[in-house]
């Protein structure tokens, strides 16, 4: 028996702890039980998290639960330390988590940016995007100017952030937002994250079809206006249909036009 990770399989916070399992090369370690976000979540769940509906869960093998992703990550970090990717130096360590204490604004900062629909608003998001990226690339510049990542590997705030850095892809796809050309560190360790081994889970194409609800304002399953399915359904698969139209104001695209029915 294996511990169970109740996950969608799109969503940043579960590929944080693929990325970690995959550092540490232990990949079969846990069960992956996906949940299908389109529907309600079953009261089995539910039972199983006080109510509550974040993902990913962790359910250990005598059905003990954990919730929140960097609450997972610590656990399996300290409970299979063979293949350490956390800095064990305790001011390494406390630099780390320094670094990975900033994901919380810059999460926010880039969902908000996606689904506002307020197109008035639109520059204020891009500067709050460009805001949060200028702190990274700040704190990267006094911890780390010369290296890659923020110690000499791809270690735990990597597998925090490059997540978001993929998600984050719908930015790219529906707001024409990149990462200021002068916020050239940022950009140095977003590209080197995005390109590591250990996390190839998903996709831009993937991520822009699945999140294309988000850009019109709906998250979680939510159904937009004169839709009938959500764009995280898992059929059509998400290769067989077309990419989604890029511009998020405009009348907004059937069911059929994105190839869900």
């Amino acid at each position: 028996m294996k511990p169970i990770i109740h996950h969608i399989p799109v969503c940043p916070f579960s590929q944080r702890v693929e990325i970690l399992l995959n550092l540490k090369g232990i990949t079969d370690a846990v069960t992956f039980e996906v949940v299908d976000i389109t529907r309600p979540r079953s009261p089995a769940l539910l039972a199983k998290t006080r109510g509550t509906t974040a993902l990913p869960v962790m359910e250990l093998e005598d059905g003990r639960i954990i919730k929140e992703s960097l609450v997972i990550l610590r656990y399996i970090e300290d409970r299979y330390s063979e293949v350490p990717v956390a800095q064990a130096e305790p001011y390494r360590r406390a630099v780390e988590n320094m670094l990975i204490a900033m994901e919380g604004d810059f999460v926010a900062a880039g969902y908000r940016f996606v689904m506002n629909r307020d197109r008035s608003k639109r520059d204020a998001f891009a500067a709050a995007m460009d805001a949060q990226y200028a702190r990274l690339d700040d704190f990267l510049m006094w911890q780390a100017p010369e290296r890659t990542f923020l110690f000499d590997s791809f270690g735990l705030a990597e597998a925090v952030f490059t997540p978001l850095f993929a998600r984050f892809w719908f930015l790219d796809y529906y707001e024409k937002h990149e990462i200021p050309e002068h916020l050239a560190r940022v950009r140095r360790w977003r590209d080197a994250c995005l390109a590591h081994p250990a996390a190839q889970q998903v996709s831009k194409e993937e991520i822009v079809k699945l999140y294309f609800d988000y850009a019109l304002g709906m998250g979680n399953g939510s159904l937009p206006a004169g839709r009938s399915r959500s764009s995280f359904v898992f059929e059509p698969h998400w290769r067989e249909r077309p990419w989604p139209p890029r511009d998020k104001w405009a009348v907004a695209a059937s069911d059929a036009e994105l190839g869900l029915v």
